[in-house]
């Protein structure tokens, strides 16, 4: 499967979810400056199932989030790309609310997957998962990386 095809539309979502190995792993994020923090853990949480499904907040979503202004600095298109060309990544779905729970749902993945920087048991994709005998986790942060941090430094240099 080349990584266009790892691209789901809302038309061949539910097709080629239901064909995708079991457990399945599911995280979501903006992944906006992909650096070695992002890779390390998608690869941990892909080591978790199967098959690891990324919800990838739209440009829509990103900015419900209240990042900077000119944040996303990547479109949702090239995220999209860069994410479904990583070799952890099974397929990549983007979605425009605030939360992912509408594509959690038409997904029914095994496992919500989140950093450590987040408290799973707060969160309501997981009670969603939970609902159908699923279970969250939530893997140990990586220090060191943050595509806020990498935006600063960059313009930093520039000004």
């Amino acid at each position: 499967m080349s990584f266009a095809d790892k691209i789901l539309s809302s038309e061949n979502l539910a097709r080629l979810v239901s064909s995708a190995p079991r457990p399945m792993v599911f995280t979501n994020g903006v992944f906006d400056l992909i650096h070695p923090g992002h890779v390390t853990y998608l690869e941990e949480a892909r080591a978790l199932g199967s098959s690891l499904f990324v919800g990838l907040n739209s440009d829509q979503s990103t900015r419900l989030l209240n990042k900077d202004p000119d944040r996303p600095i990547n479109s949702e298109r090239d995220r999209a790309i860069i994410l479904a060309a990583l070799e952890s990544v099974t397929f990549v779905a983007l979605f425009d609310e605030r939360t992912p729970v509408s594509l959690i749902k038409r997904v029914r993945p095994d496992i919500y997957v989140k950093g450590g920087d987040y408290d799973v048991e707060t969160l309501e994709e997981s009670h969603c998962v939970a609902s159908w005998g699923g279970r969250a986790a939530a893997l140990p942060f990586l220090g060191g990386y943050s595509t806020t941090e990498i935006v600063r430094r960059i313009r930093s240099q520039h000004c």
